[in-house]
């Protein structure tokens, strides 16, 4: 995200379940009278909604840019598995194994 004028301090970031939140606001300072200002400094939000199993690995803000890192991990049971095929007596022993 690109956040010109903005300072680490004036910027928060919170994650929760699968919503991400950057919020900035400008802390408050002496009344200016300019006639023009180039960067706005509004206070904002932004809400991302995150896919299923990313998390927030960290964050990381260098000149005027905001990078966050986020890392999809999928617990081992979700994952896909190969499933092997075995010949026409393994399925018998299986059946025969139920029966008993």
């Amino acid at each position: 995200m690109a956040l010109a004028g903005f300072t680490p301090d004036e910027i928060a970031i919170t994650a929760e379940q699968n919503v991400l939140t950057v919020e900035g606001r400008k802390s408050e300072k002496a009344e200016h009278q300019y006639l023009y200002q180039g960067i706005s400094a509004r206070p904002f939000r932004r809400v991302f909604n995150l896919a299923d199993y990313v998390e927030v690995k960290g964050a990381a803000f260098d000149a005027g840019l905001l990078k966050i890192d986020l890392v999809r991990e999928v617990p081992e049971a979700m994952k896909p598995r190969r499933i092997t095929i075995g010949a026409g007596n393994d399925n018998q022993k299986i059946e025969q194994q139920k029966a008993a």
